[in-house]
Parts: structure tokens; C-alpha cells; sequence
């Protein structure tokens, strides 16, 4: 990463922040700062778990309550236990003067998108809505994380039953995961392997899992990307997180298997650097098995299953 890059980061920061207003003490003049501002938006007319709030918005949970309660003083909102019966669950609504403020935001807001368009041509507002997209995109893609999770996780469960409903959707002859090979839960954990969760503002967005098997090549299994995030590069960071585990377990290479409908996937693996080898397992999806040779790393990566 260059230094030219990161400088062309920061200016841009500093633009974007003084154009839209987020050093005013009150912005869009509604006597509020953007943190209470974007808050408020965010709970909207339908509402929200304040633990759902934290997540989508990456906030500190102290922050977050500091914010909330200064929504509370002023009427707008009100925090309350959840109408699911647990008591841990927090809910905040808007109160009638809360729907009022936020349709007076949204309406606020459209002005300054409008502002921001208007003193341009024609042609310079549609290069400037294409640039915005894109950068929400790039932006978007890099606050995915991935970390390690437990395969028994929620979360995990979650991406395994999209991947079955796409697959059932896309195959042929449909999928059965009583007819696939099955991956058992203890094979997905350290030291024998590891399963990989994508999440975007704490939400699951993809997935991959790892098998180090004792006497052959690691293998790549159950690799899914949500179609929300889709062309953001997701799938090929799993894949290189999972081939960087396996390498530092200590094996040489690592395998897989594809259909022929997931035309997406095997372009990802051959322009991955893998090549095609003959049948190795009996997995009754498959028409495609590939192997790739790894590089030997030096230093483990946090939360790798270990040599």
C-alpha cells in the first residue's frame, strides 16, 4: 500500500466530511449533531433491536447509549424492553414528535443530496452518481470481516442453508445434503480444520471451511457468498484466508471440488492459480476437482487451527 494511496484516502475523507456536514454542530440544521442524526435515520418508522442498531452502525456500546439517550430527552425515541418476551432483547421506536423529526431529516436530506448536484452539468452529476456508487461498493467490501467461527454457530447455520437453498436452485437435478459427501461439524474446528464466516455490519454474508486432513491435501469445502455482496471480491478472500490456513498447518496444497453450473466458482479457482486433477473423492455434485500447490508461510495467522 502506497503512501500516495493512503493520502488520496485521507483528502477524500476530509472533502466528503466538509460537504456533507458532518462537522457542524447541528446538522441540516435540526439542532443536533450527525451522530444523533444518523441514529435517528437508522430506527426509522418501523424501529429496532438496539443490539442490531450497534452492529449495522459499528458503534461502542457506551456511545451508542450516550446517543440514545440524548434522542430520549429530547422526546424522540423510547427504549423499552422487546415485545418477544426476553427481557435482554432492547427495542427503540420513534414517538409521534421522533416520525415527525425524521421525515424533516429525510426531507432535509434530500436537499443536501440536491445542493450537492445542483451547481454541476448534466454529464457531471451522472460521473459523480457512478463514482458514488462505485465507492460505496469498494467501501462496503472493505468492512467485510472475516474471522473464525464455531460451525454450530447460528450465523454459520445460516450461511450453510442459503448454500443448500442455491445450490438446490442451481444444480441440475437440484441439491440433497443427504446425498452430498458430508462435512461433520468436529472436522470444521482446530486442529482438524476451520470454518470461515464473512460478516458485514455484523450481519453473515459468506462462508468457507477448511478440512486439514492427516495424509492428503487440505481441502476447501462449503464456500458461499451472499448475492448482497457479490463482485466485491469476498469469495476470493475466503479462498486465500483458507489456502493461507492450510499452508501454515503445513500442507503443500489444497483441493476442491465444483459443479459445472457454478461457472462463477471455477473461473475464481482457475484465475486463482488452481488446476484441474482427476477424480479424488466421490462427492455425487461434483464434475470438476481442482488442486493448487501453496507457499510455505513462516508465522501463523490469528485463530489458524495450528501445525
Amino acid at each position: 500500500m502506497t503512501e500516495d494511496l493512503v493520502a488520496t484516502v485521507r483528502r477524500f475523507n476530509r472533502t466528503v466530511t466538509q460537504r456533507v456536514g458532518a462537522l457542524d454542530d447541528e446538522y441540516l440544521s435540526r439542532g443536533r449533531p450527525l451522530g444523533q442524526a444518523r441514529l435517528l435515520w437508522e430506527i426509522g418508522p418501523a424501529g429496532a433491536e438496539v443490539a442490531a442498531l450497534r452492529a449495522r452502525l459499528g458503534l461502542d456500546a457506551g456511545y451508542l447509549s450516550r446517543l440514545l439517550r440524548a434522542l430520549e430527552s429530547d422526546g424522540l425515541v423510547v427504549v423499552a424492553a422487546g415485545t418477544g418476551g426476553d427481557a435482554r432483547v432492547r427495542e427503540v421506536t420513534l414517538t409521534a414528535a421522533g416520525r415527525a423529526e425524521w421525515t424533516l431529516l429525510d426531507r432535509g436530506s434530500d436537499d443536501l443530496a440536491q445542493s450537492i448536484l445542483g451547481p454541476l452539468s448534466t454529464g457531471q452529476r451522472t460521473r459523480l452518481a457512478t463514482a458514488m456508487a462505485e465507492v460505496e461498493r469498494l467501501l462496503m467490501a472493505s468492512m467485510v470481516e472475516l474471522a473464525p467461527c464455531p460451525p454450530g454457530d447460528p450465523r454459520a447455520r445460516a450461511c450453510l442453508r442459503a448454500y443448500a437453498r442455491e445450490l438446490a436452485h442451481r444444480f441440475d437435478d437440484g441439491f440433497d445434503t443427504t446425498v452430498s459427501a458430508p462435512v461433520d461439524d468436529d472436522d470444521l474446528v482446530p486442529p482438524r480444520g476451520v470454518f470461515l464466516l464473512a460478516t458485514l455490519s455484523g450481519e453473515p454474508v459468506g462462508c468457507g471451511a477448511l478440512k486439514l486432513h492427516r495424509d492428503a491435501p487440505a481441502e476447501i469445502k462449503r464456500l458461499w457468498v451472499s448475492g448482497t455482496v457479490r463482485g466485491l471480491g469476498v469469495g476470493r478472500r475466503i479462498l486465500t484466508d483458507l489456502e493461507h490456513r492450510a499452508a501454515e498447518a503445513g500442507h503443500r496444497s489444497v483441493r476442491l471440488d465444483t459443479n459445472r453450473n457454478l461457472v462463477e466458482a471455477i473461473r475464481l479457482y482457475r484465475s486463482s492459480g488452481y488446476v484441474e486433477v482427476p477424480r479424488y473423492n466421490d462427492e455425487a455434485y461434483a464434475h470438476h476437482w481442482f488442486e493448487k500447490a501453496l507457499t510455505p508461510v513462516s508465522s501463523p495467522a490469528p485463530g489458524s487451527p495450528g501445525h
